[in-house]
């Protein structure tokens, strides 16, 4: 694994690993993201749509699962789900990002080279994504059962009992807590890595620590980062889901240029990983 150190410059804590280093940002810099993913978007719709569709499509067998199981509990909590693997799913989006940043070709086969270049590293940190997502659906399942004595009502009345009921503020508050605790710490821990995973030839340990240093020196505007996510995936999800052909890809593009602006590799020894051909 690469050597770490912590250098310590003028009150801030600034994490240098093989020169990778991590700017400050501000929060006009979050429309920005947005811009350059839009461009990206547009100079690639084919792949965009592609990757939203299958999103979309995986959404609805998830819907249909759930009702299939009669477990309609779970709707809400892997809505909110998702965006824990999100950042897995877009690793297509960032090596077209990655490719039209650096002029080379674009196809839908060109963005699995994403899934291709580092696959170990990815693999790993996919493992952690899903371990948390488990985790998130766990304690989702035992909120459930403490605040409604593990009984899955019908649909309606599964409604009025977890928004209208005299427990339900109570629930929503309390799984509102717990799931944005986690959603934050998986943010902190993907938001930076899985695109460095993409870019560069490190490990998925120094990635996380190079993410989640990320995190902490710009938690303010990173946070309100992750807010912007959250809204506009909600948005694509209240359409019943069909928004999220455009979104999902929107965001993918974004976060690539997320990653760009927070991470500085100019000084970096760390060896861009080799072209694989198509």
């Amino acid at each position: 694994m690469t050597e770490t150190t912590i250098v310590q410059t003028n009150n801030t804590v600034e994490p240098t690993i093989s020169g990778i280093g991590i700017r400050e940002i501000t929060t006009d810099q979050s429309g920005a993201w947005l811009e350059a993913g839009w461009r990206d978007f547009k100079r690639a719709p084919a792949i965009g749509l592609a990757y939203g569709a299958f999103c979309v499509l995986a959404g609805y067998l998830v819907v249909l699962s759930i009702f299939q199981t009669g477990q309609l509990h779970l709707t809400l909590p892997l809505a909110a789900g998702f965006m824990l693997l999100a950042p897995l799913l877009a690793v297509g989006l960032y090596e077209t990002s990655r490719r039209l940043e650096m002029g080379e070709n674009v196809t839908l086969w060109h963005s699995l080279n994403g899934f291709r270049r580092n696959p170990g590293q990815i693999g790993a940190i996919g493992i952690m994504l899903m371990l948390f997502f488990l985790a998130w659906t766990r304690i989702a399942m035992l909120l459930f059962a403490l605040f409604y004595s593990g009984t899955v009502p019908s649909l309606d009345v599964l409604v009025w009992e977890t928004f209208f009921s005299r427990d339900a503020m109570t629930f929503l508050i309390t799984g509102s807590i717990l799931g944005g605790v986690l959603a934050i710490m998986v943010f902190a821990v993907s938001v930076v890595s899985i695109p460095l995973l993409v870019d560069r030839d490190v490990d998925v340990i120094t990635a996380v620590i190079i993410s989640v240093a990320a995190f902490r020196k710009n938690w303010k505007v990173l946070t309100g980062w992750a807010a912007v996510i959250a809204i506009l995936s909600a948005c694509g999800m209240v359409v019943f889901l069909f928004g999220m052909a455009v979104i999902m890809p929107l965001l993918g593009f974004s976060s690539w240029h997320a990653y760009r602006g927070i991470i500085d590799t100019s000084q970096t020894d760390v060896a861009r990983l080799r072209r694989k051909t198509a």
